[in-house]
Order: C-alpha cells, then structure tokens, then sequence
C-alpha cells in the first residue's frame, strides 16, 4: 500500500492565487513552527487589574539603578507607568494635548468646498491624513524621556511614582518623536514641527540644546522628500526612517558631531512604531514591503506580503505596532485589518529561520521580556497581558491549514485509507481533510479525525488541503504526517 509523505516547509505562503500555496501551509491561527516541528504558540493571561484610559499606543520595560523593575505605557493622552506591584500610576504631564485615539481622512462630507466634485465619483488624493496619536519611550539613564506625536514636548520622569512628568528645559516643541543615541544624545525628531529636522541636545546634558563652542549640541535637515517618522539605535548607529526613505546617523565627534548618510530609498516605514531593532539590524513593516538595515537597507522577501497589505486598513496605518520576540527569534507586528478600526491581525517573521506567519490577535502595543519574566502586550481590552505563559487562548484553538496537495498522478487517484501522524503526544491535535477532483470543484470536507497511531481516514480526491488544529491547551509537536492509500478510481 503506497505510502505519501506530507512534507511541508515551516511557515505561511499567502501570496497569489490558492494553488500558488500548493505544498505550503496557506492559514494559521495561533501556531508557531520551532526546530523543525509546528507547535502552539504560548498562552497569555491577564497580567493587570486596571483599565487605561484608552488604547495603548507605546510600551517600554526597563530596571532602575536599583533593580526595580518599571514599564512606561502611553494612550492617546495619557502617560503611565507601571511599578514592581503591578500597580498603574498615572503620570501623564500637566496641560499635555490631547491626542486622537484613531486616523482620519479629511475626505468626507463637509470636508471639501460644495460642488467641487461629482457627486458618488471617488474623491482624488488630496485628503489631510491625521494618524492616531503614538509615543515615542525611551530612557535617559535610569529615567524615562517621552513625546507624544499629538502633543510634540519632550518630557521626563525621574522614578517618584507621585509625580507626573514634567517638561525638558529648553527642548524643542511640536516635535514628531525622540530617540536616545548609544553616544547619549537625545535626538528630537521632526524638531520644532519641521518634519525634516534632526536637532540633538549636548552629550550627557538634556537640557542643553543651543549649539556652541563648549558643547555638542546640534541640529541638521535631512535632504528627504519625506517626513521623519521615527529613530531606533542600531550597532554603531542610529536609523532614522521617514515616510519615504532611511539615514544612518554616525557619531564623529567634534566639530560636527553626528554624519548623516541616506541609506535607502523607497522604503518607508508605515507609522512611527512599526520598526524593530534587533542586535545587529532593524527590520520595519513599510506601506507596500518589509525591510531590513544591517549597514544597507534591503526589502524582505515576504511570503505572506499581498495578503497583509491586501488586508490591512490602510486609513489605521499609524496604529501598526512593531513587537520583538527573542526567545523565539521572531518580530512580530499588530495591525488593524480591512473593516476595523483597531489592531486585531499579526504577521510574524522568524529571522534565524527565515519563515513567515500570520494570525488573529487584539494587541494594540508591547514589550519583549527583558526585565519582566515573559512579553507584555496590551490588549484592546485596556489590560496588559502576560504571553508565551501557559496554553489557553481565550477559548480559541490554534491551527495551520495547507494549501493544496498533490495525491494523484494522470488518470489515477490515490484512495486514502489511513494516516500515520508524526505527534509527540498524540490525541492533542486532531485533523481535517479538504478534497478537489480539479480546482474548481466543490470542496469535501473529512474530519475531524482525532491522531492515533495509525488513525483511519477514508477519502478521494486529485488534490487534498490538510487541517491540523489543538483539541488540548497543551505544549504539541507535529511533525511530517504520513498517508496511506491505494491507487484507484473515482468511483
């Protein structure tokens, strides 16, 4: 009785037509693919008991000089911060803006001179964007420095969990973000509402920001017909990404302090926290591609890129949520998908292993585990969660579905009649089968089918897409399964 290995690649392929994924897995909810086998991702559970006041747009974890942990988190108008309690303090600066829980376009009713187009034609691209209000956190020593896209001051907060933040002396305003060099200069970014203007205080010296012959305070336009969108340190350097293009800024000391060098073109990123650094290289999601920075700026080869910008709401873009995950060597981003307004999508890349993945989640912004035992993400629910901690999803099972598989040859079919899966625990995970005789055909379904060793099936097809899903919050392992079958007529 022939035997047919069911040999599939790890991760997603969701580019093209449905055959284009044929021999790859084309769906996944919720699964991971690690040294060589697919497996659930870990669960979370509720990490906080309060609510914020809105959706977290910015989140950053650090430990103080005395090794007290601490986590900043940033809402449309609100700054907190959370202690080694878990307790949330609320220390969003006195008379801040208030900034815009979701994007809008100006393109509507109202929104133009009467009469100006034909009434029901598609109006032309000359609409205002106004993206939902981000934070840019970082840290100044042990201090947490702030700036809110909404409101553009630069604050600090200095560890007193009865205090708010208050303003940097002498900063710059109506700043778009900020980021800390490796050199310790505190980059303002977009500075005094210029979308091209760098302007950087004195080293070690945050209040110092008029440039003179005793210190290094500076400031530069970039040479872009974009607007800068964000910074992030990379080794040795520090990348600032605008709308459009990438520039590398490289510390040389007196006179002139900082070299900038535009590294990329057409690569900008989509909002302002959707790029991720990691050791030795960035990665960001932009409007049409992914890309990637190691001393040169390549687009990333994607096998899930139409579904995701096929998929995603672009009016939401600035609420795109970059999120590191290094136990597992992944970069994962949130995003809102077509026909909602807030993040409930993820795509995920494994850069060691280089395969993509995709799923649903509502996470609006998070952290990596660093000071704090696992990630943290923010849900849409207002509660921080604690992930990759157990095996429970909010009632929900993960699994991966294959795109179409060949179990024919010319005229003949292969009648299956059994299965040998390839689990550790079996009885954790069952299967489906999906069954074409051409790819227009009606689709069978056949299952669920729950994994013994061998487990009996029986069905007939040219084609066949395989269904593996979780039946146990438990840590499984699938492998290669194996069918078993006999050559055959339809009938």
């Amino acid at each position: 009785m022939p035997i047919l290995p069911i040999k599939i690649p790890p991760g997603v392929y969701k580019n093209g037509t449905e055959y284009q994924s044929k021999g790859r897995w084309s769906d996944a909810d919720l699964v991971r693919w690690h040294e060589g086998a697919m497996r659930p991702v870990g669960g979370w559970r509720q990490h906080t008991t309060t609510t914020f006041s809105d959706k977290a747009r910015a989140m950053l974890a650090w430990g103080d000089n005395s090794g007290d942990r601490k986590m900043a988190i940033g809402t449309a108008s609100n700054l907190y911060v959370m202690g080694e309690d878990n307790t949330m303090y609320n220390i969003t600066p006195t008379g801040i803006a208030t900034g815009d829980v979701d994007a809008f376009k100006a393109t509507g009713y109202g929104s133009q001179l009467y009469g100006k187009h034909n009434y029901g034609t598609t109006r032309p691209d000359t609409a205002t964007y106004q993206p939902a209000t981000t934070w840019s956190l970082d840290n100044w020593g042990e201090n947490l420095v702030a700036c809110s896209t909404s409101d553009g001051k630069i604050y600090q907060w200095s560890l007193v969990l009865a205090t708010v933040a208050a303003t940097v002396a002498n900063a710059p305003v109506n700043n778009q973000g900020i980021v800390v060099t490796s050199e310790r200069f505190l980059f303002a970014l977009g500075a005094g509402g210029n979308n091209r203007k760098i302007q950087w205080s004195d080293q070690e010296d945050n209040t110092t920001w008029t440039p003179s012959a005793t210190n290094q305070a500076g400031d530069i336009d970039l040479i872009t017909d974009g607007a800068i969108q964000c910074g992030t340190r990379v080794r040795g350097q520090t990348l600032i990404l605008t709308s459009t293009d990438a520039h590398a800024a490289t510390y040389q000391g007196a006179p002139y302090v900082y070299g900038f060098e535009k590294v990329g073109s057409a690569c900008g990123v989509i909002g302002p926290k959707a790029q991720i650094s990691v050791d030795t290289f960035a990665v960001w999601m932009g409007k049409k591609s992914f890309f990637y920075y190691d001393g040169y700026v390549k687009a990333l080869e994607s096998d899930v890129a139409d579904f995701i910008f096929n998929d995603i709401n672009e009016d939401q873009r600035s609420k795109v949520y970059g999120v590191l995950n290094n136990q597992f060597n992944e970069v994962w981003w949130f995003y809102p998908s077509d026909g909602s307004i807030e993040c409930d999508s993820y795509v995920s890349w494994n850069w060691l292993e280089n395969h993509w993945n995709v799923g649903k989640l509502n996470r609006t912004a998070g952290v990596d585990r660093t000071v704090f035992r696992s990630p943290l993400f923010a849900g849409t629910d207002g509660y921080i969660h604690e992930h990759e901690t157990g095996f429970t999803y909010d009632s929900r099972n993960p699994y991966a579905e294959s795109g179409p598989l060949e179990i024919s040859n010319g005229e003949s079919v292969l009648n299956i009649t059994g299965m040998i899966p390839d689990e550790n625990t079996l009885g954790d995970v069952e299967a489906k089968f999906k069954t074409r005789f051409h790819p227009t055909d009606t689709e069978r379904t056949y299952g669920p089918f729950t994994m013994t060793n061998p487990t009996s099936v029986r069905f007939t097809g040219r084609q066949v897409k395989m269904r593996v899903q979780s039946v146990r919050n438990t840590d499984w392992r699938v492998g290669e399964m194996r069918l078993e079958g006999k050559i055959g007529g339809r009938r």
